[in-house]
């Protein structure tokens, strides 16, 4: 009876612990769906700069191939359209998992080796996304007055965009240690490609 009053007592707790972690899930939920939806709008972005640099260029063949002129705005706008377009490409690739990786050793060595491995890793990459990010600010400080020549864009833009890039893929490498070392996600399972979305494909 004693244990029965017991467990009684600490009924409450548990429901609230519960109830706790229930709402934690669904904000999990609502966090992913709004980055789903960033990255989604990252994609959109990619595909009109593209657009944009496919159209600028052609209209310029042509113009001097036939009138022998040409927007001379044309060559600045195509050459930020392309360096935005590689370093927004750089996140998807990195939240995709689809930069360059060899990973034979990985398949071949214990649980606790790719784990070390792993986490090794994404530390490297989280200092690298650092680096990059302090010298992209200080170039941004450099060049904040220089404007470009026939656009007048200022010249910090492109610098910008290695800022981007850096606090992004850092991101994603945090989210990558906290899918390996807090929900315990095996490492075979995170450097799997996947598309958009969707959850990589679970491997053992």
């Amino acid at each position: 009876m004693r244990r029965n009053a017991k467990a009684r007592d600490f009924s409450p707790v548990f429901a609230f612990f519960a109830y706790l972690t229930d709402i934690v899930e669904k904000q999990v939920v609502v966090v992913k769906r709004l980055i789903d939806g960033l990255f989604r709008g990252v994609e959109i972005l990619i595909a009109i700069f593209l657009a944009i640099m496919i159209v600028l260029v052609f209209m310029n063949v042509v113009l001097r191939y036939l009138f022998s002129t040409g927007f001379v705005w044309s060559e600045e706008i195509t050459r930020l359209c392309f360096i935005f377009l590689v370093y927004l490409g750089a996140i998807i690739a990195a939240r995709e998992n689809r930069h360059l990786l060899i990973d034979t050793l990985l398949y071949k060595v214990p649980q606790t080796a790719k784990i070390v491995i792993y986490t090794l890793i994404q530390i490297c990459i989280v200092w690298l996304m650092v680096t990059l990010v302090r010298g992209s600010w200080g170039l941004v400080l450099q060049s904040f007055q220089d404007k470009w020549v026939t656009t007048k864009f200022p010249s910090w833009i492109v610098w910008a965009s290695g800022i981007v890039t850096g606090i992004s893929i850092a991101i994603v490498s945090a989210v990558n240690l906290y899918q390996l070392l807090v929900k315990k996600v095996p490492v075979l399972t995170l450097i799997q490609p996947y598309d958009g979305g969707d959850e990589p494909a679970t491997v053992e």
